[in-house]
């Protein structure tokens, strides 16, 4: 069985998450099976650092709940899913919108099953780019996710 809620109405709720909508953290896409998602932080003037590029804050924030959101819609119910640990690493200025794509693969998930069958614990690590309007990456954040299945799913 799936996670309770329908993906158009997961982004409709995240687009209106105060941690998202004021900083101007939209998420565009998050495909009908979990498995792509695509995020934009709309160039806004309270967003700007010193220097007139996108707040560090505001560009991490944008790929905060992302994978654990996606994990738990790909994995369903019987999952425990959560951010455990990220970096990120600031390689240039990001001005203007900025984007990140997330994706899930069969094999990542096949590999997360593979892993919590037994009902240990597990953290697989995600790389997301954050690139700018020319495509170019200004950010790289490293996510790591706690995943284990629910007490009541785990073998005896």
């Amino acid at each position: 069985m799936k996670w309770a809620f329908n993906p158009a109405v997961m982004r409709r709720l995240l687009n209106f998450w105060p941690p998202f909508l004021f900083p101007g953290i939209k998420v565009e896409e998050l495909s009908s099976d979990y498995r792509y998602c695509r995020v934009i932080l709309k160039g806004r003037p309270w967003t700007r650092n010193i220097n007139s590029s996108q707040f560090g804050g505001s560009m991490f924030a944008m790929t905060d709940p992302i994978y654990p959101l996606m994990l738990m819609g790909a994995l369903g119910k019987e999952y425990l899913v959560w951010d455990k640990q990220a970096d990120i690493d600031f390689i240039t200025p990001g001005i203007g919108k900025l984007t990140a794509e997330f994706w899930l693969s069969d094999d990542a998930i096949d590999s997360i099953k593979a892993a919590t069958e037994s009902g240990e614990k597990h953290f697989p690590q995600f790389v997301v780019h954050i690139k700018d309007s020319k495509n170019q990456i200004v950010a790289e954040v490293n996510r790591t996710v706690y995943i284990r299945k629910k007490a009541k799913y785990r073998p005896l």
